[in-house]
């Protein structure tokens, strides 16, 4: 499935947009989770350090309770996986760092292996999805930790400290489930229900916003879907799982049939599902409505992505590889932009490390974007740190507490625009260098800054000389396996006994072909310095490969189908 209107190539060269780099959006439906979360999970360890007086540990628990922003859209058994994982990688992280900083003080060995380790974290998190805030955070606190004085008897407690807060921040996350244990599957579906109503308000309107609705709308389906498959299909929740699933496919009907769609009906719905009442009943629309022409093929294409979304993904080497030049582009970039803030004589090189990191985006044209949000993000902060610096030095508890306002902030604006969160996230990195001690404002101001635009410029420098030339190539090869893989399913189909297993052998083929077509795609997106994509290709490929799903979808589970496009049955059909 694609949103994206059919085009035969694609510019060689993009510009550099800067119009709507910096407009706000819309908040986040949960921005006070995170945010709450984070001021739950950061304040107690430093509290209980400021009361010992040993408010110098506060970075190895700041290092675990900041694991506490991650997941807060998974379902509660999925997050609590993600949760621990992220926690272990942030112990790994931590781990090398300071027993490294333990066996070297040379800034460019320090500089170096941080930028080794804020590759692998980039690469990994982007390979297992882990959502936002993704490999900054941990680059972050891996970076600061290669630069704090350490000794190798140090090492465990201070991991053991770490790991604690990274405890009770799995605690915070997971709290939430007590009270309403179906509310990120209930969001889901509710935006899924949302955005196909603007959607259908805006096609019948004539709007021309309507293609960005229908993308927004599909992407809030998808996503949707990925959050019902990932619950468990039977226990105590399944009754609630289904009741979810029949309202995301009358979000999928709506998206393919907008004029026969009610938006107010749709958005009744989705108001139904906030709190923890009944879920809205409705019968499978599957059944009914237009089964021939236009809709009828819609109808197939969309029901082709559930039963894409339902195949077991792909090994986890598989989804590295394609990540190779962003690996790169990751660790050449912040040891640059490291090398040449020690060549500058600043303090912390750390700084413009963690500046090169948070650049990387799926492509270029992304990057270019989060570059200029980081910039303008850093210098006001840096701005605000100045006003805030004289009442944050009144004592070490107000230190604190500053530092847990600009947490909250950090978490509650970034949603609405990546350099509105830096606005409170660089003061609270500021304030975080003076729990060891007082340090003048200015200087911190000035190497902020100056860390910044090294960070950004060096950084951008080298994800242009390290381009993904290649992703022409990968996404025609893409899209040739999934055009033969929908060709031998098609032969299967016509097979009147075709063997049982030979078709879930080709569908569980067709689906991952459509899986890595999909990936493939949008990691070309935005790419320079290459010859056209075959954009129109990859929509045809997609579209007919959905709807090949859908007829292998119905063969295997309607056994008087004569034909592999008859009607589905009242059942519930996906695999």
């Amino acid at each position: 499935m694609s949103s994206a209107t059919p085009t035969s190539a694609t510019p060689l060269r993009r510009r550099l947009p800067l119009a709507g780099v910096l407009r706000p959006g819309r908040p986040s439906d949960i921005w006070f989770k995170p945010a709450l979360s984070v001021v739950a999970a950061v304040a107690p360890p430093n509290l209980i350090l400021l009361a010992l007086g040993r408010l110098d540990l506060a970075m190895y628990t700041m290092a675990g309770s900041l694991c506490a922003l991650y997941a807060h859209n998974r379902p509660y058994a999925a997050r609590a996986r993600v949760l621990a994982r992220v926690v272990l990688g942030m112990l790994g992280g931590v781990a090398v760092a300071l027993v490294t900083a333990s066996l070297t003080r040379d800034a460019v060995v320090l500089v170096t292996v941080g930028a080794l380790l804020a590759a692998v974290q980039k690469v990994l998190c982007d390979a297992t999805r882990v959502g936002p805030p993704g490999n900054v955070v941990l680059t972050f606190i891996s970076s600061a930790s290669l630069f704090a004085p350490q000794t190798l008897g140090q090492v465990p407690g201070h991991l053991a400290l770490a790991a604690a807060a990274g405890a009770w921040a799995w605690l915070v996350g997971m709290a939430p489930a007590l009270l309403r244990p179906t509310g990120p599957e209930r969001r889901a579906t509710a935006h899924a229900l949302n955005a196909a109503a603007a959607y259908a308000a805006a096609h019948g309107a004539g709007e021309g916003r309507a293609p960005a609705a229908r993308a927004a709308g599909y992407a809030a389906v998808q996503a949707a879907w990925q959050t019902l498959l990932s619950l468990p299909a039977d226990g105590a929740r399944a009754t609630t799982r289904h009741a979810l699933e029949r309202l995301v496919v009358r979000a999928e009907v709506a998206l393919a049939a907008p004029a026969d769609a009610d938006p107010e009906r749709l958005r009744t719905w989705a108001r139904a599902l906030r709190g923890t009442g009944r879920v809205p009943r409705t019968g499978d629309p599957r059944t009914g409505g237009a089964r021939t022409g236009d809709s009828r093929a819609a109808a197939d294409e969309l029901l082709g992505v559930e039963a894409e979304l339902g195949t077991r993904p792909e090994p986890l080497w598989h989804r590295l590889l394609p990540l190779a030049p962003i690996g790169v582009r990751t660790a050449l970039g912040c040891a640059l932009a490291g090398y040449a803030s020690l060549a500058l004589g600043i303090g912390r090189p750390y700084w413009a490390l963690v500046t090169a990191a948070a650049l990387y985006q799926a492509n270029l044209t992304l990057t270019w974007s989060r570059a200029v949000q980081r910039v303008v993000g850093n210098l006001g902060g840096a701005l605000v740190f100045a006003a805030v610096a004289p009442l944050a030095h009144l004592g070490q508890a107000a230190l604190v507490l500053c530092c847990l306002l600009f947490a909250f902030g950090a978490e509650a604006l970034i949603s609405r625009n990546y350099w509105l969160g830096t606005l409170c996230v660089t003061p609270m990195a500021l304030l975080i260098t003076e729990f060891t001690g007082y340090q003048e404002p200015g200087v911190l101001i000035t190497e902020r800054i100056v860390d910044t635009l090294v960070g950004a410029l060096v950084g951008f420098a080298a994800a242009v000389a390290v381009t993904n030339r290649r992703a022409g190539d990968r996404v025609e090869q893409a899209v040739a396996a999934v055009d033969r893989a929908r060709e031998r399913a098609a032969r299967l189909l016509a097979e009147p006994r075709a063997v049982p297993g030979a078709l879930d052998a080709a569908h569980r083929a067709l689906a991952g072909a459509l899986v890595e077509l999909r990936a493939t795609a949008d990691a070309a997106a935005g790419e320079w310095w290459q010859r056209a994509l075959p954009q129109e290709r990859v929509v045809r490929a997609e579209q007919a490969g959905h709807r090949t799903l859908a007829a292998m979808v119905r063969r295997r589970t309607d056994a008087g189908a004569a034909r592999p496009d008859q009607d589905a049955t009242t059942e519930d059909v996906r695999p």
